[in-house]
């Protein structure tokens, strides 16, 4: 045999020796190493549920929110309420894959995050984004669109306080403002932390770390995992799905907004009742269906604690819808069917906040509770003052949103029925003191009325020296509807 057709006829026995010699040499250092840890994965079922939430919550906007306070406005400004909704989804939802995105939810300091993931760079078909449990993830862009909602929303609820009374062209102006330096930076501060796969990596390190140095090492990684986080959250406020971050933050806005403005034109001295409380009604229940996925959603994956949101949701509705409807019963003679709407509404608002760390019958004590608050604010504490919250944005959402925040630090508690705070580090529930966490809400609560108070007011006066605020008494007159998109809703 030739020495060419020697190894011709050698080579597939070599290579089958090869092959042995090599399965059984990864044998051996799969025995003699640890395998790596499985990384986070993805559940069909967590993506399903967070792609029918975040539909869910676009409905709360349009046509939800839309409806609801186009008909509580005079027919004659009834398309303009719906055309600043409707304007207000679109331009946030073009701002919020340009930048928005990533100057809420990347690192970059406690107040804002970066330009890391501007235009979504790097957010593809493999990247993940976090949940609330290790090793379970979504994908990066279901969580886009999912925030993309919220930051949808909030502005929108802005314009019910100064309705009827402002310019198109001031909305569009002030809603791309507002998001930018009001609602991105208070995203951030609230709700952005490196994850629990990333705590959860750090901690476990650090319990396997045998020498000092290595100690030392593994617990500055363990503090920067915990420090990368936004100012509001490392305080240890929390906010289940954004009583802070939306509510407050829109109804002090607001608030602001019809204090600048002033008061529509022959508010106190000229009836001004809603043209459609149908459409109110209409409106408020699709908000209610929506804030299934603004609750529930918020878990991020489908699980035990999704259904306790899904019934707080449900429970804390029902409690502020009744104790409004009875109370103006009281009060005024007759329960209204704008009354009970607007107590479900101002239910809503408050478990927001409390939704996933309230026990069920919790949740129902604070619906009861906001609904009577809220009531009081949007009547006697109203009419006393005079301003002219025309949709009630800052008595509903504002008032509301403050019961829920500072309450959630008590309803939190598992001795009232509240599932705790977990610590991903320690891998466990958390110790509770009450005293530590309401102190912690009330700051929250505070630094959201002034960051969004007086960052807003800033913001009214430079759209008012740009384009102005206000249309002229006799387009104001003649409404919105005709004067500044040359339509009408409705023609006899």
């Amino acid at each position: 045999m030739t020495m060419k057709k020697w190894i011709s006829a050698g080579l597939p026995v070599l290579a089958a020796v090869a092959l042995v010699a090599a399965a059984a040499h990864a044998q051996d250092a799969a025995v003699a190493a640890p395998a790596a840890a499985p990384g986070p994965t993805i559940n069909k079922g967590d993506t399903t549920w967070m792609m029918v939430s975040t539909i869910l919550v676009l409905m709360m906007s349009v046509p939800g929110l839309a409806l609801f306070y186009g008909g509580l406005v005079r027919g004659k400004n009834m398309l303009s309420v719906l055309m600043q909704v409707f304007y207000t989804v679109s331009i946030v939802g073009v701002i919020w894959v340009l930048y928005g995105y990533s100057l809420a939810f990347t690192g970059g300091s406690p107040f804002i995050g970066g330009f890391s993931k501007a235009f979504l760079n790097g957010v593809g078909l493999e990247s993940l984004g976090a949940t609330f449990s290790v090793g379970v993830a979504i994908p990066e862009l279901v969580f886009v669109a999912f925030q993309m909602t919220f930051a949808m929303i909030t502005p929108a609820l802005i314009v019910g306080a100064f309705a009827e009374r402002v310019k198109f062209s001031a909305v569009v102006l002030f809603v791309p403002l507002w998001v930018t330096f009001i609602y991105f930076p208070m995203a951030h501060m609230v709700w952005y932390w490196a994850g629990p796969d990333a705590v959860d990596a750090a901690a476990k390190a650090l319990a396997a770390a045998t020498d000092d140095a290595t100690k030392q090492s593994a617990q500055a990684a363990l503090d920067a995992v915990m420090s990368d986080t936004g100012y509001i959250f490392s305080l240890g406020a929390i906010d289940f799905a954004g009583g802070t971050v939306v509510h407050i933050n829109a109804g002090i806005a607001g608030l602001v907004g019809a204090l600048l403005v002033g008061k529509r034109t022959g508010y106190g001295k000229e009836l001004m009742p809603p043209h459609s409380l149908t459409m109110t009604m209409i409106g408020a229940s699709l908000l209610w269906v929506g804030w299934f996925g603004f609750n529930a959603g918020s878990n991020l994956e489908a699980a035990p604690l999704t259904v306790l949101a899904m019934m707080n949701t449900f429970i804390a509705t029902c409690g502020a819808a009744l104790s409004w409807m009875f109370i103006e019963w009281i009060a005024k003679g007759k329960p209204s069917m704008l009354g009970v709407v607007s107590g479900a509404v101002a239910g809503l608002v408050a478990v927001t906040p409390a939704a996933g760390f309230s026990g069920i019958i919790g949740a129902l004590v604070l619906g009861l509770i906001a609904g009577i608050v809220c009531f009081v604010f949007c009547t006697s504490i109203k009419n006393a003052l005079g301003y002219d919250d025309a949709l009630d944005v800052f008595g509903v959402h504002c008032v509301g949103g403050i019961v829920g925040a500072i309450a959630t630090g008590i309803l939190v508690d598992p001795n009232l029925g509240g599932t705790g705070i977990y610590d991903y580090a320690a891998g466990a529930v958390a110790a509770y003191d009450m005293t530590t966490q309401v102190t912690a809400q009330t700051k929250a609560v505070l630094i959201t009325l002034v960051w969004s108070g007086v960052g807003s007011a800033i913001l009214y006066k430079i759209v008012d020296i740009i384009v102005g605020l206000r249309p002229s008494v006799e387009r104001e007159r003649e409404g919105l509807d005709i004067t500044d998109h040359g339509e009408r809703a409705y023609h006899s």
